[in-house]
Formats: C-alpha cells, sequence, structure tokens
C-alpha cells in the first residue's frame, strides 16, 4: 500500500505547473533497516477533519450561554460555518484534481482532510490537503481492471452492471462521489453537535438506513433536533 500511495503521489506532481495546494505534497520515501517504508510529507498541517470536527463539539459540553453578549453564540456559529465551508471546499478541490488526472481516493473521510489549522477565527487561513492516498485506484482506461487493490471495487462495479470501461470508470468516480457526500454529511453535523449526541458511523446508519439517502428529511431532522446547531 505504502507503495501504491507513492507512486500516485509521484504522478500527481509530475508536473510542476499543475501541482494542487488541496493535495497534501511527498517529498519523498525510505526504507529502514528492518523493512519498513516510510514516505514523508511536507509539514503543512498536523490536524485533521476529524480532530476538528471532535475538538468543536467537545468544546460546546464546556460552553456556557454569554447572556451579556447574545449575538455571541451567532458569531461563534457564523466562524464554525465559514470554517466547515473552507473545510469541504478545500477537499474537494483536491477530489476533482485528482478525478480530472484518472485516479480515485477510495478512501475518503474525516481522517483523510489533513488541516493547518483547527482555530475557526483562522479560517480565511485554512488549507485542507487529501492524505492517505494507499487506496488509491488508476481508472485510466489503459489500467483499467489492473492491480490488487482495485479489484473490490471492480467486482462492486460488475454487478452493479457496469461492463464496459466506461460505464466500470463512471461507477469508480460514483464511488468516490458517494465517500464524499458523507464526508459532507459528517462535517454538516458533527461539529455543529455537543460530543457524544453523534458519530460517523451513526450517522451513515441514519443517512442509508433511516433517512435512505433523503437529504431533505435528514434537514429535517436536524432542524428538530435541539442537541445540534442550525446549519
Amino acid at each position: 500500500m505504502a507503495l501504491n500511495e507513492l507512486r500516485t503521489h509521484a504522478f500527481l506532481q509530475s508536473d510542476a505547473r499543475d501541482i494542487c495546494e488541496n493535495i497534501q505534497f511527498l517529498l519523498g520515501a525510505f526504507e529502514t533497516a528492518t523493512g519498513e517504508q516510510w514516505l514523508a510529507f511536507r509539514d503543512d498541517g498536523r490536524y485533521s477533519a476529524a480532530d476538528y470536527a471532535k475538538i468543536t463539539s467537545e468544546r460546546q459540553l464546556k460552553e456556557r450561554p454569554n447572556f451579556w453578549n447574545p449575538y455571541d453564540r451567532a458569531y461563534k456559529l457564523e466562524l464554525r460555518k465559514y470554517f466547515v465551508l473552507r473545510l469541504l471546499n478545500g477537499a474537494m478541490c483536491g477530489l476533482v484534481h485528482m478525478h480530472n488526472h484518472d485516479r480515485l481516493h477510495q478512501s475518503l473521510g474525516p481522517s483523510s482532510v489533513v488541516l493547518n489549522t483547527v482555530a475557526e477565527k483562522n479560517g480565511y487561513y485554512l488549507l485542507p490537503q487529501l492524505r492517505d492516498l494507499a487506496f488509491s485506484v488508476d481508472i485510466g482506461y489503459s489500467s483499467m481492471g489492473v492491480g490488487a487493490l482495485s479489484d473490490g471495487l471492480w467486482r462492486r462495479a460488475s454487478a452493479a452492471g457496469a461492463s464496459t470501461p466506461l460505464e466500470k470508470r463512471a461507477f469508480g468516480v460514483a464511488d468516490d462521489i458517494y465517500g464524499a457526500g458523507l464526508l459532507i454529511a459528517y462535517m454538516a453535523f458533527i461539529p455543529f453537535c455537543k460530543a457524544g449526541i453523534m458519530d460517523g458511523i451513526s450517522l451513515q446508519r441514519l443517512l442509508e438506513n433511516t433517512f435512505r439517502l433523503d437529504i431533505y428529511a435528514a434537514r429535517e431532522y436536524e432542524s428538530l433536533e435541539q442537541n445540534i446547531y442550525m446549519v
């Protein structure tokens, strides 16, 4: 998997004029005396979107209403909304860049988005970057169906009725977009919830099983849930 991640980054960084700032930058790779393979990335951030969501939701448990400033809560909520929108915009830009270069991410989630800050007041300077490309799949037509890491994807594509390379490619992109949708749902809920109210797995089950991916029903639930801010 380290080799696949190395190859993916090397390919995406092969043209110095076409480097995406929303994908983590690989500096190099090395192997230890014990055979462990390590990749070295530029230090553009040590937090993930999952870290931000956890920190933010835990902070809400400790916060008390500011009765002397009724606008304080509204101001903080606007900062949070802006931060989350910047985060998602950067993550989607990175994913689009990968798709435009015939690469799928295949493990997109809150832990695979690295951030240079988790301070909402610094949202203007936020730079989200995609990482964890170990499961990335090459969807170029000449590489379709090649590689052990992509076997499961192509089996699911065939089971869904995709038979031609074009259909399989479209299935792969749609699969990545589905993961992106779950990331959007996660960031739209978790940072606005108090800690312990909701987690990623519960949210996914809620969307898939209860609401059956009906985003309008999910928004109605959100507006009625007192433990969640309005977004």
